[in-house]
């Protein structure tokens, strides 16, 4: 009883740390329908796909953004039969050769010799095949300011680490793989076993270190199968997953990275193979410790006998590069350690021995696992519009695209979607509404079609203008008044800006982590997101970097475009008084100091996190500065900008622009 109670205690934690199931249910909704928006939007040569524990619905803050990239117009066949399949002049094709790579592990070979121009430089001679070598491949796809990290490309977009994998992609399941589906007799349902063995499988550009072709070997990702798989499981499953996943990275903590012989993907493995195989009756809050008790076991087991078996192929033994020989031992032994003491050494977790200890140090606490009583309304709304900000890029280069857009959207707002989907589309529909409008009013500056035509497209750009901010957040307003401005209607701007002003100054407003959850469940409780979204929240400002919105972000957008990046990334209070303060500057400049003065107290004082991003925020202050002739102010504010963390790509532009003070 007290185990059970004790269980009861750390899945309450884990829902408070990881998320409830309803959390963990937003974050999958969203990403799943971003990625069938991208999917069904044809066009792209290029397919990617949010991978990792990030798309299982773990939201952990040191976590990477993992994705599969693939040139959408190249298959991988596993028997050259399957080319009938193909239409050849669509698709370039790929065959596989295992026998003489280890399992799990495969040369891909051009039969036909013909592939992108970067497939082709990456291909070396082996047996007389023409093959892609892994490692090639790899140092083509890196560029820009990544750098290969195992079978990725890593850096840095808008304050988040990220990984690439680039790889190929089978319609087809794995020859190799083909017991997996005779063990599923009880775990995941045939529904699930049918989906995973439809959606075939990828290949990643890594060799096996042991293997005959290192460099020229990929493995086989299972990676889609696993996000089916995770999703199948229930809640106390998946909790007790992220359990696993918060010990491995405290066992590791502290460690160099050559003595991290365990990793999160080895917890997964442990947990696929203990659910399918029922160690536990019933899988519920009440027997969460005993199920990670069965995976530990089960992982001291392999760590003795120096074998992981991989879930989909067995015989690749996923401990035969590192976990061997004295590493080995030192291995068991620190884990055997822990297994002496029991459950009990879950205490040493700074992670979750808090939780444990309520209930330790006072064993008649009740503790309810409710989930309606674990989130309130407030942070659940937090959690659906920071994933909703997160997913809305879109591949927006031609105005071409918005109308292909618009049609998937019209489609899919029409299908059997989540509530949490129908607020995602209603954001992107904001999206392509404002990005639409832009392109149309650079289309028709740059061609000379008369001033019926110029009129025409004014009245349709400030219509869909006006339309998108019905849809999109209080913030979209700024959209309207950016527009305004770039066609020079300075008062209709301030009108606008005033507007916009009283809706972001609403005491319930939500803007990231700024909230007062009372007034704010006060202003919009119950109501629908689409409501909350229209009236009480504001997301950042983003700014494609192909389209010019307004002129004295041009070198900002460029430098941004430079290092790769898509956007530009403004908070809302920001671009509010530099658009007030451009305005002003032609039709009242006591009114402009003022908003000049109002932008400099924000970006200096700024306690409530408002101007964040901050080198965004240094760097329009320090422009409007340079504009009105006070250079020693713009050239402080540019070096401030210099020195903030680097979430937009700008510092190319700012040290222009301190050259030019200069």
């Amino acid at each position: 009883m007290a185990l059970q109670t004790l269980s009861e205690s750390v899945y309450v934690g884990l829902c408070l740390k990881i998320g409830t199931s309803q959390q963990v249910a937003i974050r999958r909704d969203v990403w799943d329908i971003q990625e069938l928006l991208e999917h069904k939007v044809k066009k792209s040569q290029i397919a990617l796909m949010l991978s990792g524990s990030r798309r299982e619905g773990f939201r952990f803050k040191d976590s990477d953004q993992d994705y599969m990239y693939w040139p959408n117009n190249h298959r991988v066949l596993w028997d050259f039969s399957q080319n009938t399949l193909y239409n050849t002049q669509r698709y370039k094709l790929i065959l596989c050769d295992s026998s003489e790579s280890p399992p799990g592990f495969t040369l891909l070979w051009l039969p036909l010799e013909e592939a992108h121009r970067l497939v082709l430089s990456s291909c070396v001679r082996i047996n007389g095949a023409l093959c892609i070598s892994s490692a090639k491949y790899r140092e083509c796809m890196c560029t820009g300011d990544s750098t290969i990290h195992g079978p990725c490309r890593s850096g840095r977009v808008h304050g988040l680490d990220y990984d690439f994998a680039d790889c190929f992609v089978s319609d087809f399941w794995p020859p190799c793989a083909s017991s997996w589906k005779d063990r599923c007799h009880s775990w995941p349902p045939p529904h699930v076993v049918d989906d995973i063995i439809r959606s075939g499988c990828h290949f990643v550009a890594i060799g096996h270190k042991l293997g005959k072709h290192a460099d020229n070997e990929w493995r086989i990702s299972f990676s889609q199968a696993e996000q089916k798989l995770v999703y199948a499981m229930n809640h106390a499953q998946f909790l007790t997953y992220g359990l696993l996943k918060l010990f491995v990275k405290e066992f590791n903590n502290g460690l160099s990275e050559e003595k991290k012989l365990l990793c999160s993907y080895h917890m997964k493995t442990a947990i696929f193979w203990t659910v399918q195989q029922i160690t536990i009756a019933q899988w519920c809050p009440k027997n969460l410790l005993a199920g990670f008790w069965v995976c530990f076991k089960l992982l001291l087991k392999w760590v003795y006998e120096g074998v992981c078996p991989n879930f989909f192929i067995p015989e690749n033994n996923m401990f035969l590069n590192k976990v061997h020989g004295e590493a080995q031992m030192s291995l068991f032994t620190r884990l055997y350690g822990l297994y002496e003491k029991g459950i009990a050494f879950l205490l040493q977790s700074p992670s979750i021995s808090s939780y444990i200890m309520d209930v330790l140090c006072n064993p008649r606490l009740s503790i309810c696992t409710d989930e309606c009583t674990l989130i309130s309304e407030a942070k659940l709304d937090r959690d659906i519009f920071h994933e909703i900000e997160t997913v809305t890029e879109m591949n927006l280069n031609y105005l071409q695209d918005c109308m292909e857009y618009f049609d998937i959207l019209e489609q899919l707002i029409r299908s059997p979607l989540t509530q949490y989907q129908i607020i995602t589309l209603q954001k992107h529909t904001a999206t392509v509404l404002q990005t639409s409008t832009f392109m149309l009013h650079d289309m028709y500056t740059d061609i000379s079609g008369g001033n019926k035509q110029m009129y025409i497209a004014d009245k349709r750009s400030c219509y869909m203008l006006k339309l998108a901010a019905k849809f999109g957040s209080v913030s979209d307003l700024l959209y309207i008044a950016m527009y305004l401005y770039k066609t020079f209607r300075h008062r209709e701007a301030l009108s606008v800006i005033e507007m916009t002003k009283v809706k972001l100054a609403q005491p319930g407003l939500r803007y990231n982590e700024h909230v007062d959850p009372e007034r704010y469940t006060e202003a919009v409780g119950g109501r629908s997101w689409s409501y909350k979204m229209r009236h009480n929240v504001a997301l950042n400002i983003n700014l494609l970097d192909h389209i010019w919105y307004i002129n004295e972000l041009m070198p900002e957008q460029q430098s941004n475009l430079q290092h790769e990046d898509t956007s530009l990334l403004i908070p809302p209070f920001i671009l509010l008084h530099m658009l007030e303060f451009l305005c002003c500057r032609h039709v009242d400049p006591t009114r402009a100091q003022a908003a000049l003065y109002d932008l400099q107290v924000l970006v200096h004082h700024d306690q409530e996190e408002l101007a964040d991003p901050e080198d965004i925020s240094w760097e329009i202050l320090g422009i409007c500065q340079q504009m009105t002739g006070n250079h020693q102010a713009a050239l402080y504010s540019y070096t401030q900008s210099l020195r903030q963390s680097p979430f937009n790509k700008i510092n190319t532009a700012t040290r222009h622009r301190i050259q030019d003070l200069h």
